[in-house]
């Protein structure tokens, strides 16, 4: 039977993909200190390992595909396939942003102004591709963890890290000067992989099943009965992915409409709908929206 190696990132993305994979179709069973979950689809085989490595081991093939950031990818300099962007992270739907940030007393205020410092970070390549192609000079240090104690403390000037809402900047009293880069979760392939047409068949419906559900996220399915003379109004009221869906009741001058809209748009049009004479109006939740 074929088998296709997947790759879950350990660490801050680990929950946020496996609760992703579920959502998609796949139930992802961890168990302490192993890093081979079970998975319940004998056409896929997960192992974990940190995001920071992940390129590699599918550049090199012990992994068909992986999901990883975008941004150790870059780092790595793997040559791998990106099948598909994914945004998410550990605590939202949106980019996780590169920043450089320098000691809240810093004079420092723009990147310029590095020249000749010093910079702690993990990620080193980047950074330093970064530096270069502005024609300045820094001397670049791996962190290899609490990156923003470095510049508390004195054995940095500034610091490359990566961050959501800058909070924990912030409270170590440093302060952004610069968004370096912008980065998000992908789903990416050994290129032998790919060319395989049972593996990427597989990566690919792999790929197409994750989209939709984080497409579904915050967006619901809205459903109601309505009257034959208040159908057109109430229609002309529904935003819509496409047009609503519309079917007409048993042996009834009455209508079901049913569509599916952004979830904070609920709360201002129901009552609208109310108003204009919907009935049974009913809202549900999407997994999948492909």
């Amino acid at each position: 039977m074929n088998v296709l190696k997947l790759g879950i990132p350990k660490g801050s993305l680990e929950d946020a993909t496996i609760a992703l994979f579920a959502k998609s179709g796949w139930q992802i069973k961890l168990a302490s200190r192993n890093y081979f979950p079970e998975v319940d689809d004998p056409e896929l085989s997960c192992s974990i390992c940190r995001p920071q490595e992940m390129s590699r081991y599918v550049e090199s093939g012990m992994l068909d595909a992986g999901i990883t950031g975008k941004d150790w990818t870059m780092e790595n300099e793997s040559d791998v396939a990106v099948i598909a962007d994914l945004v998410y992270s550990k605590v939202s739907r949106k980019p996780t942003r590169w920043v450089i940030a320098v000691p809240g007393d810093s004079n420092i205020t723009r990147v310029e102004q590095l020249d000749g410092k010093r910079i702690a970070t993990e990620l080193v390549n980047v950074t330093r591709t970064f530096f270069e192609q502005r024609g300045l000079t820094v001397d670049i240090t791996f962190s290899w963890g609490a990156t923003e104690a470095k510049a508390v403390s004195g054995l940095a000037d500034a610091i490359v890290e990566v961050t959501e809402t800058e909070s924990t900047i912030r409270a170590h009293g440093l302060r952004v000067i610069h968004e370096m880069m912008q980065s998000n979760t992908q789903l990416i392939a050994n290129k032998a992989a790919m060319a395989d047409p049972w593996k990427r068949e597989k990566i690919e419906n792999i790929a197409m099943l994750l989209q939709g559900a984080l497409r579904a996220d915050r967006i619901v399915g809205l459903k109601m009965n309505v009257a034959k003379e208040q159908l057109e109004a109430v229609i002309a009221m529904l935003p819509s992915l496409n047009a609503p869906t519309v079917a007409q009741l048993y042996k009834q001058e009455w209508f079901s409409v049913e569509t599916v809209i952004s979830e904070h748009q609920v709360r201002d049009l129901v009552p609208k709908l109310k108003k204009a004479g919907a009935e049974g109006i009913i809202e549900y939740s999407l997994n999948k929206v492909i």
